[in-house]
């Protein structure tokens, strides 16, 4: 009898964020069965940065079923293109201009390698393992580490746009010389709603109030303290995600009324929220959305775990890069 091809079962699947990378082995089934992490942030040159990485990766399949089990390799980064494998001028990371990290990472590993941007790798694992499954239209949304992605889903198939660049929504302007942008514009979406858009109202709603305010005392605001000062009755904290709560409502009741999808999915570090940002959301989008569409768009939370979310999505990637091997 002669011998046949043996399926390899594993992907590795990367989740690059402004301060941390998260790298995981996973297996057809998907299940995480290796998951490490380490600084972005601490690798301002890029060249280190590969390296880094791809040490770390070798060594973790080695330690997972060794370099034959290993198919193929998914990336999720920010501002990242599908089409081209590059990150292209990334607003939130510190490598600047375009780097070809697909074609980086594929010389250094011998293995096939697949890039997209983070809301684009969401929405892929939101489709294989979560909230989209069985879906074939429907829109991810990804509110954290200071900024706002999306990726479209129409007809089971990521809508990419003629540059790979369809999406940002964070990006369209809500207000006409607004606040300053990452991306150099003013006024942007994400400048309101983000984690950091949050952080921004709630000073300055403190600076328009004399009314006393936990928000006041604390050394450092953050999203987690924001929260917290809800829960314990704050009027400033309260009114701080009613503003967002309405921003983000209006936008993304104008997305479905453009879109007209069965879904939107909401995932990131403010969804932790809950009903503080949830309950405004969802009043302001019910008056602003389309008559017609009013009612006919679920507005859902991720039910994945915010640390395995991307990584997952990543390895989805993986499976629909084509194999590819440098020592066959």
């Amino acid at each position: 009898m002669e011998e046949v091809d043996q399926i390899k079962t594993r992907v590795v699947g990367i989740d690059i964020r402004e301060g941390r990378t998260t790298y995981a082995v996973v297996n057809i089934r998907g299940e995480i069965l290796a998951l490490d992490y380490f600084q972005t942030s601490d690798f301002p040159n890029v060249a280190a940065y590969v390296t880094e990485l791809c040490d770390r990766v070798l060594a973790m399949i080695e330690e997972n079923g060794g370099y034959e089990s290993i198919r193929s390799v998914g990336i999720s980064a920010p501002s990242a293109n599908y089409l081209t494998g590059c990150i292209e001028n990334a607003a939130n990371l510190q490598w600047k201009g375009v780097v070809p990290l697909a074609a980086m990472l594929q010389d250094r590993l011998g293995l096939a390698v697949a890039l997209a941007n983070d809301a684009h790798i969401t929405a892929l694992g939101e489709k294989a393992f979560g909230s989209a499954h069985g879906m074939k239209d429907f829109v991810v949304v990804s509110i954290s580490h200071g900024g706002l992605g999306s990726c479209i889903f129409t007809n089971g198939l990521p809508h990419l746009g003629v540059n790979g660049f369809a999406g940002e929504v964070g990006h369209t302007c809500v207000e006409v010389g607004g606040r300053l942008c990452g991306c150099g514009r003013r006024g942007c979406l994400e400048t309101y709603v983000s984690d950091r858009g949050l952080i921004k109202t709630a000073e300055e709603l403190l600076e328009e109030s004399n009314e006393p305010s936990l928000l006041s005392q604390l050394e450092e605001i953050s999203v987690r303290t924001i929260i917290d000062s809800c829960d314990k009755g704050d009027k400033v904290a309260i009114r701080t995600f009613q503003k967002v709560g309405m921003m983000l409502g209006v936008g993304l009741a104008n997305y479905a009324s453009v879109l007209n999808p069965e879904a939107i999915i909401l995932t990131g570090d403010m969804m932790q929220a809950g009903k503080w940002l949830l309950k405004p959301m969802r009043q302001a989008f019910d008056e602003h959305v389309f008559h017609n569409i009013r009612g006919n768009v679920r507005l859902l939370v991720s039910i994945l775990k915010e640390g395995e979310r991307d990584v997952l999505g990543a390895s989805a990637l993986a499976w629909d890069v084509k194999e590819y091997s440098l020592y066959k």
